[in-house]
């Protein structure tokens, strides 16, 4: 009789939860942007997407558990992908893509591909960063051997040897007329 009374007073605390959550709406999502100057870091260094928001990455997340302080911690040994992964492309898209894109065109970073951009200038950003384009610093994230491929494939990017990937998606195709909406859908 008691497990019925507490599964029962848990049910009505659950359904009242879920109509003052209905009838209020969800608590709104606040993007905090000020962090990024407040610690000196990009937004990929906390959050899985380069943009920022969402899901965290280890650092981000021991950074929210620290209560926000103006230093992100580092992580210090820990590599970007396991060591076993030494694949140029296969880095590219763990450490580079969020935020050069997938296409190798750009995103929120510069188009690396056709770019001409020099093996020791990509080592000397990868490893150091660019604070004044907000590029991250990836020292000691990747083996020595995780470097030089990434180096060689961003360097064959650079110089046209591997072309920009097409985006997986065809482009979208409108058929609505803007003046008239009655031919929407291609009636």
């Amino acid at each position: 009789m008691r497990v019925m009374q507490i599964t029962a007073v848990i049910l009505i605390a659950f359904i009242t939860y879920a109509g003052v959550r209905s009838l209020f709406g969800a608590p709104p999502v606040h993007s905090l942007p000020e962090y990024s100057p407040r610690t000196g870091e990009t937004c990929a260094v906390c959050h899985v997407s380069a943009g920022g928001g969402g899901p965290r990455t280890l650092r981000g997340l021991l950074w929210a558990a620290r209560g926000r302080p103006d230093q992100v911690p580092t992580l210090p040994g820990m590599l970007i992908a396991p060591a076993e992964i030494t694949d140029g492309l296969e880095l590219y898209d763990i450490a580079c893509a969020g935020c050069h894109g997938y296409s190798r065109s750009g995103l929120f970073a510069i188009g690396l591909a056709n770019s001409g951009i020099s093996q020791g200038a990509i080592r000397s950003f990868t490893v150091n960063g660019i604070p004044e384009l907000n590029m991250p610093a990836f020292d000691g994230q990747f083996t020595d051997e995780q470097l030089e491929a990434l180096v060689a494939f961003v360097a064959d990017l650079g110089d046209g040897q591997i072309p920009p990937e097409e985006y997986p998606l065809p482009p979208s195709q409108f058929i609505c007329a803007p003046v008239e909406p009655a031919s929407c859908g291609g009636k």
